[in-house]
């Protein structure tokens, strides 16, 4: 048998009960024949607490330090799980991210994965040992300096290192049974899904759901890296992301028209009032916006009214990067000309994902008249092949989501989902 990676959430290792519970799910593994590599969380909110206590001591930690502080975490989760594993009769050696060979750019608190390199990991794996591998963190291949990957990111780690190893599969371990139709907290009636591809889930997570890290699933389907979704707190099946193509039956089985609803409530919305319609002035407002790092999601430009040749421009972004874009855009307000900026930051985005989609007419019908029905407004529209995102009032997500829910059947006979945790990580 093959090398496995494993991967387990701060809730799933939040306690000395729940390391040792963890600690005997790896041996069962090892027991069956499998080499087992383990990529680890802080346990609970230790990371929330150590940014808190970092803000006590000032309000603007230097990024470098911050970083420092952060990676201690994942430290202790991998030592005390090494040790829990060593109880149990099986060599363990844990590994701090730059030990494990994560090899980062030099941007601090939301550094991307350069390469890996793990040298000590597969000698730990030759010597039959069970390697522990800190998430979340890395080294940077310019400074040397200790680096984070930004929050959730310990699932990137380990689909990474599962691809660097060639492991036959990356389990992601979390608090839920798997991938659900819709968020169970929201909708009790979600169902889990058997299998998902990986151009869903990629669609899924940028759209909001909190199931995996959006980088870890384009990490996975960059390398064709097969993801098992599952529980620790339980030994059933959880849910299988795959490569587009693949198929677990052998034969060709249609595709599901509707994979799931996702929303994401960390948006906001910008309006760039009066801008003059001349070539260029979009692609000047954009610059900006890339140039401080902004992410843009949905982007609208209205119709120039023929009065005035002006034009409004209103696009979403993460809301935490609100303060940021209105900004750098107000800088360049002058050598634009635009009137006046608008920000709202009360709304949210919820998203109808399906590789089925493509082949089945008049799903945006049915989607807009499932949220038309529920009297929930729609702001903004964007989609792709297999997705239709909206933007509504931040008070409506609920609604929405239960309404599209219903609308395309995907309501189960009953509840089927269970938070063993409480982070949804």
């Amino acid at each position: 048998m093959g090398i496995v990676v494993q991967k387990y959430g701060g809730s799933s290792v939040a306690d000395a009960d729940g390391i040792k519970r963890v600690a005997q799910r790896i041996v069962n593994t090892k027991k069956q024949g499998h080499e087992v590599v383990v990529v680890v969380s802080a346990m609970g909110d230790t990371t929330d607490d150590l940014r808190d206590l970092a803000e006590q001591v000032t309000p603007l930690p230097p990024p470098r330090e911050l970083d420092m502080l952060l990676t201690a975490g994942e430290r202790i989760s991998m030592a005390l799980l090494a040790m829990a594993v060593s109880s149990l009769g099986h060599e363990a050696q844990s590994f701090t991210g730059s030990q494990a060979g994560v090899i980062t750019d030099s941007v601090h608190g939301k550094a991307k994965i350069i390469d890996i390199t793990p040298g000590r990991i597969k000698s730990a794996i030759d010597e039959g040992h069970v390697a522990i591998v800190a998430g979340f963190q890395g080294v940077s291949q310019d400074t040397k300096d200790v680096t984070t990957l930004g929050r959730g990111a310990s699932d990137t780690t380990a689909v990474a290192l599962a691809a660097a190893l060639g492991a036959e599969v990356c389990e992601i371990y979390t608090d839920v049974a798997g991938v659900f139709t819709a968020d169970p907290r929201i909708v009790p009636a979600a169902q889990k899904l058997d299998r998902v591809s990986h151009e869903e889930m990629l669609e899924m997570a940028a759209s909001g759901a909190k199931i995996l890290h959006l980088r870890c699933v384009e990490y996975a389907r960059r390398y064709d890296v097969p993801i098992h979704v599952r529980t620790s707190f339980d030994t059933i099946e959880g849910t299988w992301i795959l490569p587009d193509t693949a198929d677990t039956e052998g034969d060709t089985v249609e595709q599901a028209i509707i994979a799931g609803v996702a929303h994401d409530r960390s948006e906001a919305k910008i309006t760039v009032v009066g801008v003059p319609d001349k070539v260029g002035e979009a692609a000047r407002i954009f610059e900006v916006l890339a140039g401080s790092e902004v992410n843009i999601d949905m982007v609208v430009q209205n119709v120039s009214a023929a009065a005035t040749a002006r034009t409004d421009i209103s696009f979403t972004l993460p809301r935490e990067d609100g303060q940021n874009a209105m900004a750098a855009l107000a800088k360049i307000q002058d050598e634009v000309g635009y009137d006046k900026l608008l920000f709202d930051d009360r709304v949210g985005k919820v998203s109808l994902i399906g590789a089925g989609m493509r082949s089945h007419p008049g799903i945006t019908a049915k989607f807009f008249a499932s949220l038309a029905a529920a009297g929930v407004n729609i702001e903004m529209i964007s989609t792709s092949e297999i997705r239709i995102s909206v933007i509504v009032d931040e008070g409506q997500i609920d609604t929405a989501v239960r309404a599209t829910h219903t609308a395309f059947d995907l309501d189960a006979d009953e509840v089927e989902a269970v938070v063993y945790g409480g982070t949804g990580r």
